[in-house]
């Protein structure tokens, strides 16, 4: 009679250890893809592993000559600067100048530097800092950030009275102040002296170069470099950051970014969770479809707002390109390029191109940008009627039985677009242009690029025309000289011109330096709406759209410092963490 009930605890104690053993198991398998929201620790967790895509691979490590994204994106992470202009709030920050103090005047400033060395144990003194600066001025350097480190086109005075002093003196007032220096990327002279010295500079850590002869200033280093493939960074030992508790940064072992050129690869390596986040903004028609990834708590979707760096179309508006070329004619004019803007529905561009996630405008200067965006600047308002009384005004006219105009020589209107081949939202908007010109008689032939080979075309001046997307450093303009100047390297519809082409772009030139001189930050903001105005006028680049961006990063992701400006997280890399899934039954993310 007593074994029956022992037989049944038997059973009953089995049924318990089972389904003990059933919950155990349960809670250490991964959540499935059925809806369910994974939930992460509130705890940064150091070490691990992020990985980014890459839309096009470097042509160069060398960030003095190379004005590529992907070289700036390797600078980014391995490269630092005297002081950092923080992208998320644009307020200035020590970097490698741990202190500094300013003159009476505001003209010069004494910076202390910090004790610290390069990633290969060379210290990192005043003489990298002078031999940087000499780099960068050295015309047969052919430095891409010479013009941005000139006040009143004219060189800033270095010197070093000792190893961890510099002391920088500007030619004039600059508005900016010392921000100036968050232009200038600092060079290893251990490395890239004798480069200098042999008239190389610019050929020097070109894509060739092995990954070791690489050293860094930054929070990490390049280890290996796979073309086609992949870069990988490893935390730099020797990076001198450390958090508020005192941790050493980087948080992170190692950052992979895999070379990923088409888009919607990219999308599919995200969504699978290969990668941690896009190089770029995340295109309008997918963001839907990525909305369930966010609901399962596996993505953040971040809105940053009004885009500041539009594409941008323009023409090449050097004289040489057109000297032999009878279209030249018409094609330099002002009024063939307003006659383009007139043709162009910006409404119908942003609901064709950005899918509504846009904003029509008429400049470089976008409303992200709200403290230099004009308001009251030149409009082209949607008229074909006004695009064609302008090109009839230029000569040309239908002249023969097919659907394009001609000039009086019988020359077609037609030119050549070069695009950047995977970006699908500059592909839609060189095919939306085309499509808009063609009821008025233009013909474009679009024609898209790999990136570097593209922006190689655009620096050797050998191009019609470009759809294009350009990215600034900091949203005060001032600090993007190089673009605004005659003579800058990014002027890029007539680069470094030794005197202004126009009498506009003098006009320019002249406004510019006076905004850039002031301290004033009200007469500032009117010099600049008189260039504003100006570019309008004349339109050596347009624009049509500004996209709404967002960025789409995985939930394993903290501690991120979103930026309008591009990188949008990479800028502050150092301080990027990975987080686990919490333990199960805790919640919060």
């Amino acid at each position: 009679m007593n074994r029956q009930p022992r037989a049944l605890l038997s059973v009953l104690l089995l049924g318990l250890i089972a389904f003990m053993a059933w919950r155990w198991w349960s809670d250490q398998q991964p959540p499935a893809d059925s809806g369910t929201e994974i939930v992460f620790s509130d705890v940064n967790t150091r070490g691990g592993v992020m990985t980014s895509s890459l839309r096009s691979e470097p042509t160069s490590f060398n960030r003095w000559v190379d004005r590529s994204f992907p070289t700036s994106f390797i600078s980014h992470l391995t490269q630092s600067t005297l002081v950092r202009l923080n992208r998320a709030t644009q307020e200035v920050e020590p970097a490698m100048a741990e202190s500094w103090t300013t003159s009476a005047d505001g003209r010069t400033f004494t910076l202390t530097l910090r004790d610290a060395a390069w990633s290969d144990g060379t210290p990192f003194t005043s003489a990298d800092v002078l031999f940087t600066f000499k780099a960068i001025y050295d015309p047969n350097a052919n430095s891409i950030l010479a013009g941005s480190l000139k006040v009143d086109g004219q060189p800033l005075a270095v010197t070093a009275p000792d190893a961890r002093t510099v002391v920088v003196g500007f030619p004039g007032s600059f508005g900016p102040g010392i921000a100036l220096l968050d232009n200038l990327m600092l060079a290893p002279r251990h490395k890239l002296e004798a480069a200098l010295a042999a008239g190389t500079f610019a050929k020097a850590w070109n894509a060739s170069t092995p990954v070791g002869e690489l050293v860094s200033l930054g929070p990490f280093l390049l280890t290996r470099y796979e073309p086609g493939q992949r870069l990988v960074f490893d935390r730099n030992p020797r990076y001198w950051k450390k958090d508020a508790s005192g941790v050493a940064l980087p948080y992170l072992d190692q950052i992979v970014a895999e070379v990923v050129p088409d888009q919607n690869a990219e999308l599919v390596r995200l969504q699978s969770g290969q990668i941690d986040m896009l190089q770029q903004q995340v295109r309008p028609e997918d963001i839907a479809t990525l909305r369930p990834l966010v609901d399962q708590g596996k993505l953040q979707l971040l809105e940053l707002g009004v885009g500041t760096d539009p594409d941008v179309f323009f023409f090449n508006l050097r004289p040489q390109q057109w000297a032999k070329d009878p279209r030249g004619s018409w094609i330099n004019r002002r009024e063939f390029r307003q006659a383009i803007s007139h043709a162009v529905d910006r409404e119908a561009f942003a609901n064709t191109v950005f899918l509504g996630a846009g904003v029509p405008i008429w400049g470089p200067v976008t409303p992200g940008n709200q403290k230099w965006f004009s308001p009251n600047v030149r409009r082209y308002g949607f008229s074909l009627d006004k695009a064609k009384e302008l090109l009839t005004g230029l000569g040309l006219a239908n002249r023969d039985a097919d659907e394009w105009l001609e000039d009086e020589q019988g020359t077609e209107a037609r030119f050549t677009l070069l695009t950047y081949r995977g970006n699908s939202s500059l592909e839609r908007s060189a095919a939306v242009l085309r499509d808009d010109l063609r009821p008025l008689g233009i013909a474009v032939d679009v024609v898209a690029l790999e990136q570097g080979a593209l922006v190689q075309r655009m620096l050797k001046g050998d191009f019609e025309a470009i759809f294009f997307v350009l990215t600034a450093s900091a949203l005060d303009p001032a600090m993007s000289p190089d673009f605004w100047l005659s003579s800058g390297t990014a002027h890029i519809w007539n680069i470094g011109q030794a005197s202004p082409a126009t009498e506009w772009e003098a006009q320019i030139d002249t406004l510019m330096h006076q905004m850039m001189s002031s301290i004033d930050q009200p007469e500032r903001k009117r010099l600049f709406d008189q260039v504003q105005d100006i570019f309008a006028e004349h339109l050596p680049a347009l624009y049509f759209v500004a996209p709404r961006m967002y960025i789409g990063v995985s939930s394993r992701l903290g501690s991120l410092s979103p930026s309008i400006l591009r990188p949008q997280l990479l800028w502050a890399a150092d301080t990027i963490t990975v987080r686990s899934p919490a333990p199960a039954g805790q919640g919060g993310r």
